[in-house]
């Protein structure tokens, strides 16, 4: 049965094959041939991937980003529409859904939103009330970082306290702009922010995301 981050995984890699390796993302440094090898050395190094949430083995997910980063990037992309190794914890279909939903929904539009002349996908219900669904678990691990208290809203009114604090931002948007938002690309998430002036262009210019 197909999922969410399944399908999400195929478009990616699709994306991934016709934009070519050098095209532009908004992982600042990265083309797609970086994203692609870093995709693949989050699902098959599961010994240096731990570097991407602690410090101390940053170095070494650095070198072996860059042993993958030299792989020929066709290799990469297959590598990664294949899907990761079947000990990998990844295989499980829970896992895989809820570790990476949105991890291949945001970075697919790390691709698409380098280009100029993107346009916000048009997101059926259900994954859009997926994409809600992982945005309340994780709100507030991601908007930890957050200058100012910051409230995610949908235009149907619910919504997801991020982080405490005053003054108070609410950034209203679908749960795929919120994604956007959430992970760190304010500046490329079609979104509407309420506050103080202040408050707002400190948010803008926090780093969010882990």
């Amino acid at each position: 049965m197909s999922t969410h981050a399944r399908r999400e995984r195929l478009l990616l890699a699709d994306l991934l094959e016709t934009s070519g390796p050098e095209a532009p993302t908004l992982c600042e440094g990265w083309t797609t041939h970086d994203l692609a090898a870093h995709l693949v050395v989050r699902e098959r190094r599961a010994d240096a991937a731990a570097g991407l949430v602690l410090k101390p083995l940053s170095g070494r997910l650095d070198r072996v980003q860059a042993e993958f980063a030299a792989k020929p990037y066709a290799e990469l992309v297959r590598l990664f529409r294949e899907g990761p190794p079947r000990m990998s914890p990844f295989s499980l279909k829970q896992v895989d859904e809820a570790a990476n939903t949105m991890e291949f929904y945001v970075h697919t539009e790390d691709v698409r939103r380098a280009q100029p002349d993107w346009e916000p996908r048009e997101l059926d219900p259900v994954f859009a009330d997926a994409l809600w669904s992982r945005i309340e678990r994780i709100a507030k691990v991601f908007g930890r970082k957050s200058p100012v208290g910051l409230v995610l809203r949908r235009p149907d009114g619910r919504t997801a306290v991020a982080h405490r604090g005053t003054p108070v931002v609410t950034v209203t948007a679908e749960p795929g702009e919120l994604a956007v938002f959430l992970f760190g690309r304010q500046d490329a998430a079609r979104v509407e922010l309420e506050g103080d002036k202040e408050a707002v262009a400190a948010l803008r210019n926090a780093k969010l995301g882990v």
